[in-house]
């Protein structure tokens, strides 16, 4: 893994941070959002959604990461429902509610920081 891939991946300490911060749950079911899975399973965690995402240089870091479902983290990631807006809003909101000077500009990999 490269030096740049790393920044853009969580670490194992990093990950269990943000479990700890979230409770070991998904974010957008806390919030009853688009609660529409036909299935329990669609609703077990998945993993940790970016906020900026990888593709677009979004850091590895606690305040680019969220806990989310397999339903939730599909709807994020695809967009299919046109719900990414919205749920970006949301995301954004829940970080800045954790961190005081949270900062999109900041989750973005930069090699002169």
């Amino acid at each position: 893994m490269g030096k740049v891939s790393k920044k853009l991946e969580f670490s194992a300490k990093t990950r269990q941070r943000i479990m700890l911060r979230d409770r070991n749950k998904c974010i957008f079911c806390e919030m009853a959002y688009h609660m529409e899975s036909t299935t329990e399973m669609g609703y077990m965690l998945d993993g940790i959604m970016h906020y900026i995402p990888r593709s677009q240089g979004g850091l590895g870091i606690e305040q680019n990461g969220a806990l989310g479902c397999h339903y939730h983290h599909q709807l994020m990631d695809n967009g299919n429902k046109g719900l990414r807006p919205e749920m970006r809003k949301l995301m954004a909101d829940y970080l800045k509610r954790h961190y005081k000077d949270w900062n999109e500009t900041d989750l973005i990999f930069n090699k002169w920081r």
